[in-house]
């Protein structure tokens, strides 16, 4: 009969797995001197942004990324840290982890990966960087109204050279006629 503790470690370590299969992307975040309240304020903030924080053994956690065939330092995984998990709001995820540690200190974001992809802690602030979807669809719009006016301004230029053209021609003959 196997041990209570064996056998929450691996109903934790398939819960993670799980998790890992079935999200876009998590971060490891460490959150050694955080406070039980600043605890419950990050597990809210990521709750507001779609994602879910998910604090586990280390142990329990190289064995879930072994088992996914993720490859992660050692050093991401030293000391007390939380997984943070998305399936769809990635840059909101990442932006919610960067400002909160502009807050408080005490987190630290070391790694994580971004559909099946290891990033590092620059990449994971250049994530949090990028313009919203909003102001991106904007920019977008934007370029492309630009675009399409530049080519009116165009075409509408060569007609003007053909009606000035033509005009001259018809001052011409009108003066030599």
């Amino acid at each position: 009969m196997k041990k209570i503790g064996i056998i929450i470690k691996e109903y934790l370590e398939k819960d993670l797995q799980e998790r890992i299969k079935t999200s876009n992307g998590f971060f490891v975040i460490k959150y050694s001197g955080l406070s039980g309240p600043d605890l419950s304020c990050l597990r809210q903030v990521m709750r507001d942004c779609g994602a879910r924080f998910l604090v586990v053994k280390n142990s329990v956690a190289r064995r879930a990324l072994k088992a996914c065939n993720l490859d992660m330092s050692a050093q991401a995984l030293e000391g007390p840290c939380g997984f943070v998990f998305t399936t769809d709001a990635l840059v909101e995820t990442a932006k919610a982890i960067y400002n909160f540690a502009k807050e408080h200190e005490q987190l630290k974001y070391e790694a994580g990966f971004v559909e099946n992809r290891l990033v590092n802690k620059n990449e994971i602030e250049g994530l949090a960087k990028l313009p919203s979807k909003e102001l991106l669809r904007a920019q977008l719009v934007a370029g492309l109204n630009a675009l399409i006016l530049r080519l009116v301004w165009v075409l509408n230029g060569n007609l003007r050279k053909l009606v000035l053209c033509l005009e001259q021609i018809k001052n011409k003959k009108s003066s030599s006629g």
